[in-house]
């Protein structure tokens, strides 16, 4: 998969607003260009298995990816999905704590470890945005123990639906207001493994969203929503809740 921007220039990467880069400076921006690599990956493919070495950390440049644990039985469970932005490693620690699988094609943009550790006690800018990152993650995922725990079918797939909506929208810098259209990235199978639903849930929730005039689909994946505010009531959500961060 080739990535659809100048790898070489970084004011062109479609996440530099988001990504741990974001608050750099032109020189620590050529330190990091420095120990930096791209790394495509096919949809299905895994990124990291859990317990692996990691030597280098990095960011989602473009596409999703899920990261899966696996119980001692052979159960496995998604815990979490990487979107567009998100940072991929811990710096400290040596080894991956989940098994991380390409759900679509992604890019990542990568830095070698060693490296990266030594630049963020170097360059403050780097250290606090990832801090950012981190705190703004441990947000996520207290979010996400509420959809999965307190939230009805409906509700969980209104969920699922504004959060991608949302990232795709701060991403591409377009704003809230007005419709948004996005191409969904998962497929039914994978929402209800995500969501902890049956495959006929997922389908006849996402009829009933569609036929409410809550959605509307396109085939299988291309999304548009006519009217956030309304998304986020049906999610149980203030409709002024502001972006998934």
């Amino acid at each position: 998969m080739k990535a659809q921007f100048d790898h070489t220039n970084c004011d062109e990467c479609p996440i530099r607003h988001r990504a741990v880069c974001a608050h750099c400076d032109v020189d620590e921006l050529e330190e990091l260009e420095d120990i930096k690599y791209y790394r495509s990956f096919e949809a299905g493919q895994t990124i990291i298995w859990s317990g692996d070495q990691m030597n280098f950390v990095g960011s989602v440049v473009s596409g999703i990816a899920s990261l899966t644990q696996t119980m001692e039985d052979g159960r496995t469970q998604m815990v979490g999905l990487l979107l567009p932005s998100d940072f991929v490693g811990r710096p400290g620690r040596d080894s991956a704590p989940y098994d991380v699988q390409a759900t679509t094609d992604v890019v990542m943009c990568c830095f070698r470890k060693k490296p990266f550790e030594d630049l963020m006690t170097l360059t403050p800018h780097i250290a606090h945005r990832l801090l950012q990152m981190t705190l703004d993650e441990l947000d996520a995922a207290r979010e996400w123990m509420l959809v999965l725990g307190r939230k009805t079918a409906r509700e969980k797939i209104a969920s699922l639906l504004s959060i991608i909506a949302r990232r795709d929208a701060s991403v591409g810098q377009k704003g809230m207001s007005g419709q948004i259209v996005f191409d969904l990235p998962l497929t039914r199978e994978a929402m209800a493994d995500y969501l902890g639903l049956t495959l006929e849930t997922v389908s006849r929730q996402i009829s009933a969203l569609k036929r409410d005039g809550v959605i509307v689909l396109e085939g299988k994946r291309h999304v548009t929503i006519p009217d956030m505010g309304r998304l986020m009531e049906e999610a149980g959500d203030d409709s002024d809740g502001g972006f998934l961060i």
